[in-house]
């Protein structure tokens, strides 16, 4: 017989009834998934603090100083100012102020750091490699100082990850807002994909000029920021990092090693040569540049200045700072910093740090003769 029987048809109608609704919660699920997983292809994977890209106004900012995204970079620090200052190379061997960015916390005072628990961020010279990068830090993202470096082993000082980071909190690290530190972190992360291999670090107590060091001529740190001071004054001649060595336990500062030389940091020094360079000399359009809108960053600063100098009591009564007139009643409070990467300043301080002494103007762009790169022989951050 063709086809089935009204009564076989019936049975078969029930049984596809029933087979469907068992099969309904299995096909609504099935569905759900592909949806979520076509929603899921048509979105980017969020990027990780450490892989941000530099913000628009940052790039804008490299662009208009003559500086490529990639080119080595420079950090300075100055504690009493809470100022950490970003400098890039161009290609004249120079390096050039890029931008100066507000500390928002360091912990300890004016003064290197000895041991381990002493909460003192740390002073001198280091420099940080690829390796020393945190990515997965816990405060946002941060680098490794590389405390202690060959001179702080040799001075049996003590103590472990140092870092630059964000957070804002700080024990025995500088500590910056989150923004400032993803920016600082990605400037660094740049320069390393570019071929740098190492950038250093100069940590100062306050920026080392003739009448800060007479200010305090009396400090217990004097004979320690007195050895450090030449390379400040290097950089502040020259626009280039010194060669630095250590050898019995002290900084040589601006010394020419041979590329074979190995220097140990407890002997005595070798018969060094000065390091040989031609003295920088800003043009006006130098100047220019260097005042670029955004070239100083705002933002919080935890440590009042006129509170560090002489906290630890050595300072004789006539050189404590004069106290700040109190604000009249109806004055219009300031405006809070944010921190943020993106604000601006309408009016600039004077920097007088960012342009040197004039010297002849056919010296002024002679090649600089030094890597960029931190010489293998100097050790200071060698296990």
């Amino acid at each position: 017989m063709d086809g089935d029987s009204p009564t076989r048809q019936h049975v078969k109608r029930s049984q596809r009834r029933k087979m469907g609704k068992r099969l309904k919660p299995w096909f609504g699920a099935m569905i759900a998934g592909a949806a979520l997983a076509l929603a899921g292809c048509g979105s980017a994977p969020e990027l990780i603090p450490a892989e941000q890209p530099l913000p628009k106004e940052t790039l804008d900012l490299i662009g208009k100083k003559g500086m490529q995204t990639g080119m080595p970079i420079f950090v300075r620090i100055f504690k009493e100012e809470s100022e950490l200052e970003v400098w890039k190379a161009r290609d004249d061997g120079r390096f050039y102020h890029f931008k100066t960015y507000p500390i928002c916390n360091w912990s300890g005072e004016i003064g290197p750091k000895l041991k381990m628990g002493d909460k003192q961020a740390p002073e001198g010279f280091y420099a940080v490699g690829p390796k020393q990068m945190k990515p997965d830090s816990n405060y946002h993202v941060a680098f490794n100082l590389g405390f202690p470096n060959s001179y702080d082993r040799a001075n049996d000082r003590t103590g472990e990850y140092l870092m630059i980071h964000g957070k804002c909190k700080s024990a025995g690290c500088y500590a910056m807002t989150d923004a400032l530190a993803e920016e600082i972190y990605a400037l660094a992360r740049e320069a390393f994909r570019n071929g740098q291999t190492a950038f250093e670090v100069h940590a100062f107590p306050f920026r080392m000029t003739d009448e800060k060091m007479a200010r305090f001529k009396g400090h217990k740190n004097y004979a320690f920021w007195a050895m450090i001071k030449p390379g400040y004054d290097f950089f502040e001649t020259y626009r280039v990092p010194p060669t630095i060595a250590v050898c019995n336990r002290k900084y040589a500062v601006g010394v020419a090693i041979p590329a074979t030389a190995r220097i140990d940091a407890e002997a005595a020094c070798p018969r060094f040569k000065k390091q040989e360079l031609t003295p920088f000399a800003p043009n006006l359009l130098d100047q220019q540049i260097a005042s670029q809108q955004g070239s100083i960053v705002p933002g919080p600063k935890t440590r009042e200045a006129t509170a560090l100098a002489w906290s630890d009591g050595e300072a004789p009564a006539a050189s404590a700072a004069p106290a700040k007139p109190a604000a009249p009643a109806n004055a219009t409070p300031p405006a809070a910093a944010t921190g943020s990467i993106g604000d601006t300043q309408k009016q600039l301080p004077k920097a007088s740090h960012l342009t040197s002494d004039p010297v002849p103007a056919a010296l002024a762009r002679k090649p600089v003769a030094r890597s960029h790169e931190v010489p293998a022989s100097l050790g200071l951050n060698a296990p």
